[in-house]
């Protein structure tokens, strides 16, 4: 009775709570203009390509001034900033890149001058902005030794193509010292991008890093991949979203949503996907994305193999219909600049993907504002750089006329105002900056102006909103409430008014608590980011509130859940939990146990590492008589038996992790022994079909309690050795010539696949190489080259193992600590042990604490002459069974 009651009296509580506000939820919600926006209606997709009749493609640049280009920026003016990159993914010498900037004076499209911008290693991001160059790129001692990667900021307010003096640093060490060093910057931290926000949005990838520090002093580290901003100014840093493998750059659209596009982990699972960002989200990688799936937010959809590098919204009336509105997202691996059309779904987005512009291994694209686009190609510059590859094109919409960019340092206040009607992003972004440099008082009135007039479209009173907030910080919070009561830019005005921490006096909670339950969707997802935001633990209440939607159910047994398919539903409650655990609203969630959604508490709870919490579940247990409550307060003392340990930097799951979860590292603390007595204690209690949901518990959170049991492991395959040496010694016509003569005669013969798999088994492929994802995980994993090399790369990477490694897959030389010596890839890996397989396919564990050196070799352990036997008809049909593999 007492329960009864103690639930009634929050229930009361709730509904005092919502009375006595002057802020109500909206019944009505104005999305009208909003999915128009983004409504693909008239639009045929197999219409999609470049088109000569649509498009036109010229060479910009070659590699005489821009060799291995690995990111690129363009100002609103015009001029081109290109990342010179010769040190490449993997390579480790310093003093080989560089920042260069191209000119084309009289906007014909074709350069006319150049310059040496900036002297910087691995250059990994670029923004033009105004008189200002941000750059994200690897720093090296006085040793030659990687020392991180800083994100810094160049000048040049003389305007002569060269920064004005060194750089200052924005933040520093965003990228983890022992893996710049051990294996180049292939996972590193990458591109950057600014959104309307005013917020510079960067790319980790994920080597993660470990205290970086932003110029106030805040210190950040991260475990894996995701994205982190921070003002341009340097201040104010903070992780926006987490769970990513290795995105390359961001996205933005002019309503402030954040895409990306990622890289396959080689057969691992988690392949190369298209990801809606939503603030505070966790993506998964690579811990929960396969048997956790219930606790994440999905992507919105798995292309299979490739590698996504640079990324663009392309928002400019002036190009063609079907090109505008529309995210495009670059793939180095497929050589290919995608669009993704999405369309709104709830608080996020489905889509469809299409092909747009084929380019050699692109690495990047951006506009001006002007309307033309720069697009970046890698051209088979390898993986450590090469002087004579990469080049830069400039594409423009067929009928295309230059139109003069305004001189904005001599524009007034009202002048740049006006420009943030214009058509495109580019302009309305670059108007704002500048207007922001300006006197803070007229900024804010006049971008206010802009923000309330209705008769605008949408995109302008949203960049209105943000330059106003951005002017008037904590002074301009009565004005953003006023824009808060319209449906139409509620969304946008909440955002507003919790983005920036430093700006929240005066901001009213119970504002957000009434939107959390709005009737748009989108307004409910910037009210509950906003509640973790504000701090205040009153938000509790109405966060337990969220209904957790069926589809959040745990994947059975040995299988893998949706973890790349769009689940509009689960969007609310998983940001709810992340805002109750931002709140540490320990004692508000441990009491909602006993309510009627009480999923949504335990979901929460499995994240907060605290006494009480552990108390809460243990007694709620006792009081209970639901069962299916009990199995869940079980699980949810299971998965807090352990926690992630900290992250120092020290080591990296590789490429090919360790993906079970729940968690890569983990450790136990305070309170793991009495979680584990009590486990203990039921399981010992239970009958005979009870004890088994124990011993899966065990297994599925790897508690590693002997008492709870285990289920029966699979027996492991071991597969025949081959004997490589004997392949490698025979001489065909392939054996007898040149290279080059192989490459041309390949090139001129189809080949037939099914041949072609016979040969992979004959030829001892199969030794080294899986192509199945269900396969036993060996050396590079071949399911995906297709997607990743064209016939001639593969064809050079038979022919010349040692002339382009795969990424993560350099062989490795381990001896333990008790003299042994092994050498193979290592396919599997985990915090306690790796799994390294030799040339004849034998796998052995080894427990890292008896590892006493690990290196990787120069050289890859494929033997040269495994194709020598073959002839021509032979080699290309094997390359055309592997060019195959998608």
């Amino acid at each position: 009775m007492l329960k009864i009651s103690q639930t009634l009296l929050g229930l009361f509580a709730i509904s005092a709570l919502v009375g006595c506000s002057k802020y109500k939820p909206s019944q009505t919600s104005d999305l009208a203009e909003l999915t128009d926006y983004f409504s693909s209606e008239g639009i045929v997709s197999d219409s999609i390509g470049a088109d000569s009749t649509e498009l036109l493609i010229t060479n910009f640049a070659g590699p005489d001034l821009v060799p291995s280009p690995s990111c690129l920026a363009v100002a609103a003016t015009g001029e081109v900033f290109v990342g010179v990159d010769m040190i490449g993914s993997l390579g480790k010498t310093p003093g080989k890149g560089s920042i260069m900037k191209l000119v084309d004076s009289d906007h014909d499209g074709t350069m006319d001058s150049h310059t040496e911008f900036a002297k910087v290693d691995n250059p990994r991001g670029i923004i033009a902005m105004g008189d200002q160059v941000f750059v994200l790129h690897t720093t090296f001692g006085t040793d030659s030794l990687a020392t991180g990667m800083d994100l810094v900021v160049f000048e040049d307010k003389n305007k002569d193509g060269v920064a004005d003096g060194p750089s200052k640093p924005l933040i520093t060490g965003i990228s983890t010292q022992n893996q710049l060093r051990s294996r180049g910057t292939d996972h590193s931290t990458n591109g950057i991008r600014m959104g309307i926000d005013g917020w510079i949005y960067i790319a980790v990838g994920d080597f993660g890093f470990v205290d970086a520090e932003d110029r106030e002093g805040t210190k950040l580290t991260m475990l894996g991949g995701g994205i982190v901003r921070v003002r341009p100014d340097g201040t104010e840093m903070e992780v926006y979203t987490h769970g990513t493998r290795n995105i390359y750059d961001v996205a933005i659209d002019p309503f402030m949503n954040v895409y990306t596009r990622g890289n396959t982990n080689d057969g691992g699972g988690w392949n190369i996907r298209f990801i809606h960002h939503l603030q505070s989200g966790e993506y998964g990688y690579p811990s929960l994305f396969k048997h956790f799936t219930d606790e994440i937010l999905p992507a919105l959809v798995d292309v299979g193999g490739g590698s996504g590098t640079g990324s663009y919204f392309m928002d400019d009336e002036r190009w063609p219909a079907k090109y505008n509105r529309v995210p495009m997202m670059a793939d180095w691996g497929k050589s290919q600049l995608y669009i993704h059309r999405v369309s709104m779904d709830g608080p996020s987005f489905t889509q469809q993907d299409e092909n747009f512009i084929k380019l050699s291994q692109i690495t990047d694209v951006d506009l001006d504002g002007s309307g033309q686009m720069y697009l970046a190609a890698w051209d088979g510059a390898g993986f450590r750089g090469n002087p004579d590859k990469g080049y830069v094109v400039r594409v423009v919409p067929v009928g295309y006329k230059y139109e003069a960019y305004p001189d904005l340092k001599a524009a007034s206040v009202a002048e740049l105002a006006e420009l943030l009607k214009a058509r495109n992003s580019v302009t309305r972004l670059d108007a704002q900056q500048e207007m922001l440099t300006r006197s803070k008082v007229e900024a804010a009135a006049a971008a206010l102006l802009i923000a309330q007039d209705t008769s605008l479209p949408l995109d302008s009173r949203v960049a209105g909103i943000f330059t106003y907030a951005q002017a008037a910080c904590a002074s301009g919070v009565e004005e953003l409430l006023k824009l808060a009561e319209e449906d139409k830019i509620r969304e946008f005005a909440l955002r507003a008014l919790a983005d920036r921490k430093g700006c929240l006096t005066g901001v009213p909670v119970d504002l957000f608590i009434a939107a959390a339950e709005d009737a748009n969707p989108r307004v409910q997802v910037a009210a509950i980011v906003g509640l973790g935001r504000l701090g205040d633990p009153k938000a509790a209440e109405v966060l337990l509130e969220m209904a957790v939607p069926a589809s959040a159910k745990i994947p059975a047994k040995d299988t893998e859940g949706p973890h790349a398919t769009p689940n509009s539903a689960i969007v609310l409650p998983h940001l709810a939990v992340k805002a109750l655990v931002d709140l540490n609203a320990v004692d508000a969630t441990v009491e909602a146990i006993d309510s009627d959604n009480y999923k949504l508490a335990l979901w929460a709870l499995r994240y907060m590492h605290d006494p009480k919490v552990v108390d809460g579940l243990i007694s709620a247990f006792a009081e209970t008589e639901n069962n299916e409550k009990k199995s869940e307060i079980l699980t949810d003392l299971s998965r807090l038996y352990q926690k992630e340990a900290p992250y120092d930097g020290s080591w990296w799951w590789g490429t090919r992790p360790d993906t079970h979860g729940p968690y890569y590292k983990a450790e136990n603390w305070s309170e793991s022994e009495k979680i584990k007595t009590f486990l203990v204690a039921e399981a010992n209690k239970a009958d005979a079909s009870q004890k088994v949901f124990f011993a899966a518990l065990n297994d599925r959170h790897r508690l590693g309690i002997v008492e709870l049991g285990t289920e029966s492991a699979p027996p492991a395959v071991e597969e025949a050795a081959i004997d490589l040496e004997s392949i490698k010694n025979k001489k065909g016509q392939v054996g007898a010539a040149s290279i080059e003569d192989v490459i041309l005669a390949v090139g001129d013969i189809k080949g037939d696949p099914a041949l072609g798999k016979t040969i992979f088994t004959n030829q001892g492929c199969i030794a080294c190489h899986s192509i199945e994802a269900g396969q036993v995980m060996k050396g590079p994993f071949m399911g995906q080259i297709g997607s990743i090399m064209n016939r001639d790369q593969i064809v050079e990477s038979i022919l010349k193992p040692n002339a382009s490694i795969s990424q993560g897959f350099a062989s490795v030389q381990i001896t333990t600590n008790d003299g042994k010596f092994y050498m193979g890839f290592v396919t599997a890996e985990s915090a306690q042990e790796l799994t390294i397989r030799d040339i004849t396919g034998t796998a052995t564990k080894l427990e890292k604490k008896n590892i006493k050196e690990r290196k990787e070799l120069e050289n890859s352990m494929m033997p040269a002459g495994l194709a020598n036997s073959l002839s021509y008809e032979e080699l290309a049909s094997l390359v055309n069974f592997l060019s195959q593999q998608k």
